[in-house]
Formats: structure tokens, C-alpha cells, sequence
């Protein structure tokens, strides 16, 4: 695929290739509700463009966007920020409420918590059903995403280490059935986990066996080529939706110029080839480099060199919550909710048309929400 340079809103190419997403007319029982509603929209909405392998270019018309900021492994939290975001279901069964609802999640899923392959999961399951209904779910793949596939395991939870074990041994009883084993994780973890801690002594702490048996666990799926590495190899680190740019911690004119499709690109298949083979890629500069502050001149330059309104990041923790600078051109929505950062409470932005807000729990009480004006 020819890399494209994002200095202007002129269509695609037709080249590229187009992934249209339209409400499905047949779903699982589960969803068939939603479908109801979502299909009495159908005929006034144009159906979701993908284009760039991964995704990097997105025309998602009429809908509404939903931004949600760094998970880092606490499953608990996600469910919230979802919740809030009024697209999953507070019943425990993981089902897709959003209708036609965009998601986006900037990132840092991985390290300093315990559910990073669960939420992995979770957000796979929920972009197949959204799909269904004329939704979606994206995922931007942020540093601790590239550090764990180059085997920077530093910021690694030790029951992150345990979960690779499991899913290891889980996959055994799926054979070659990725695409199953990885989605029903998210139903199949909590019974592993509870498995594992009953099984548990004090001295498995110290074990020094079991601690590099985690290590190696992880090295295998995330390793490149790895099957977490290339679950992750189908996420870009640049996402544009409508007149939106997300990525995880800012992007600057020389991104723009060396071509964001192509920075996905070799992102992406840095990810998915295997480090044994002799032709294997190295890691892309973006991958270490690619993570810069964003300032007001330089700002204004990306957005206008990506065809943007605004910029969407996470990244850095926001004491304050999500919250805008530079006019609102660039939005923060890492708000450090994991438990193994601030542990603070979820909170979303929402993004209709050009207007943007942000939605949050009302204290502990998550059907309590707190959403401001339209900015």
C-alpha cells in the first residue's frame, strides 16, 4: 500500500482500500435488541470508512465519538470508563449498549496492572459487536504497547506475568483457534485468576522458578511475531476519525511528513514479523521517538499538516481530569484511572461534530454522572 502524506483533505486515492461497516442484519441473540434500534437509523446514516492497513484514516459520519484515555491492566476501571461512556452494559455480561458509537482508546493498556490480556479481549469483543450495530472500537498503540513487544518488561505487574502464564495454557484448549480463544478471554480470565490464588502460598512470591516462567511466558506472545504482538500489529499509533487525529502522546509535522500511514505501517509489521527471521525489521524510529510533547506553534502545524480540528492524547496523567489546551485543540484524557497509577475515577471525552465534552462519575456512584457543556 502507498504511503500517503497528510497535508491536505483531498479524498484518498481509490487504491486504497475501503472497509465499509453497516449494521449487520444478522447478530447473536444478545445483540438483536440493539440491532432494533440501530436499524431504524440505518437509512440516515452512510456507513464507517476504513481506510489503511491498520486503520489510519477513518470517515465515520453523524457519529458519536467516545475517547477514552490509558488503562495500564485494570480491568475494573475500563468496564467503568465504558459504562460512563454508556456503550457497555452494567450487568456483567460485557454486551455492546452504544448503537453506532465510535470508540477510541488512546493506548498504555499494557503494564502496572493485573488485566492487560482481558481488556485486550474485551475491546476485541466489543468492536465485533459494535460493528454489528454501525459502531466501532479503535485501539492507538502507545509506548508501553512498543516497549513490551522490544521486551522492556520494567513496568510489568508480577500478576501480569501470572496472566500470561494462564493465557498460555488456556490457548492449549483451543488449538489453532485464535480469533475464539482470544475474544472468549475475557469471560474465561476471572476463573483462571481465581484458580491461580486459591492455589497460591505465601512463598510463590519468592519463587524464583515461577517468576521466570512469567517472564518467558510474556516474552513468547509479545516478542515480535508473538500472538499478543501481532493482536497489537492490527492497531496504528495515528487514528484519524472525521476531523479528529488520537494518538498516545502527541504528534508532531515530521511525523506528518515522513507519512502517518507509513509510520503505521512499519509499526505494524515491525510487530507481526518474527524476530527469528534473518529480513526481520528493525523497531521504527516512532516507536522509541515518537512520543513528544506538543506545543501551541507546533500544534497548530500537525493539525493543519494532518487535515485535523483537534488532537486527542493520553499519556500523561491529568491531576486536574480531561481537559483542553491551546483553544481546545489538543484534548488530554489520561486522567491515571488504573489503581496501579492514581487509581482515580473513570472519565471520558465525547465527541460530536467539531463540539466536545467530557463525562464523569459523580464521585464512587457511576450512574451519577457529572457531564459538562459542549466545547
Amino acid at each position: 500500500m502507498t504511503s500517503f502524506y497528510l497535508n491536505s483533505l483531498l479524498p484518498l486515492p481509490p487504491s486504497h482500500p475501503q472497509k465499509l461497516l453497516e449494521p449487520s442484519s444478522s447478530s447473536s441473540s444478545s445483540s438483536s435488541s440493539l440491532l432494533s434500534i440501530s436499524n431504524s437509523n440505518e437509512a440516515a446514516l452512510k456507513p464507517i470508512v476504513i481506510n489503511g492497513d491498520p486503520p489510519t484514516f477513518v470517515s465515520a459520519p453523524s457519529r458519536r465519538i467516545i475517547a477514552v484515555g490509558d488503562l495500564h491492566g485494570d480491568l475494573s476501571k475500563a468496564r467503568d470508563a465504558l459504562q460512563i461512556a454508556g456503550v457497555l452494559s452494567s450487568d456483567g455480561k460485557d454486551h455492546w449498549i452504544g448503537e453506532d458509537t465510535v470508540v477510541v482508546q488512546v493506548g498504555d493498556i499494557l503494564d502496572r496492572g493485573e488485566d492487560e490480556i482481558a481488556i485486550l479481549s474485551l475491546l476485541r469483543l466489543l468492536d465485533e459487536q459494535a460493528k454489528a450495530n454501525g459502531g466501532a472500537v479503535f485501539q492507538v498503540n502507545g509506548n508501553h504497547e512498543t516497549m513490551n513487544v522490544e521486551g522492556d518488561f520494567r513496568y510489568v505487574d508480577t500478576r501480569a506475568f501470572d496472566e500470561c502464564i494462564d493465557f498460555l495454557d488456556y490457548l492449549e484448549d483451543y488449538a489453532q483457534d485464535w480469533d475464539k480463544a482470544f475474544k472468549n478471554w475475557i469471560f474465561e480470565s476471572r476463573q483462571w485468576k481465581q484458580d491461580r490464588r486459591s492455589s497460591q502460598t505465601y512463598w510463590d512470591q519468592w519463587n524464583i522458578v515461577k517468576r521466570q516462567k512469567g517472564v518467558i511466558a510474556r516474552s513468547v506472545l509479545f516478542r515480535p511475531g508473538g500472538r499478543l504482538a501481532c493482536e497489537l500489529s492490527r492497531h496504528g499509533v495515528v487514528l484519524r476519525v472525521n476531523n479528529w487525529v488520537f494518538c498516545h502522546g502527541g504528534l508532531l509535522p515530521h511525523h506528518v511528513a515522513y507519512g502517518v500511514e507509513r509510520i503505521n505501517r512499519e509499526v505494524s509489521t515491525w510487530m507481526k514479523s518474527s524476530s527469528d527471521e534473518e529480513d526481520s525489521p528493525e523497531m521504527p524510529f516512532i516507536a522509541t521517538r515518537g512520543y513528544d510533547s506538543v506545543v501551541s506553534k507546533i500544534l497548530r502545524d500537525s493539525l493543519e499538516a494532518v487535515g485535523a480540528k483537534a488532537m486527542v492524547v493520553g499519556h500523561t496523567p491529568q491531576l486536574s481530569g480531561v481537559n483542553c489546551e491551546y483553544g481546545c485543540g489538543i484534548w488530554r484524557v489520561d486522567v491515571g484511572m488504573s489503581s496501579g497509577v492514581l487509581d482515580s475515577r473513570p472519565e471520558v471525552l465525547e465527541i460530536r461534530g467539531d463540539k466536545a465534552r467530557v463525562i464523569r462519575s459523580n464521585r464512587d456512584r457511576l450512574h451519577e454522572l457529572q457531564v459538562a457543556d459542549y466545547i
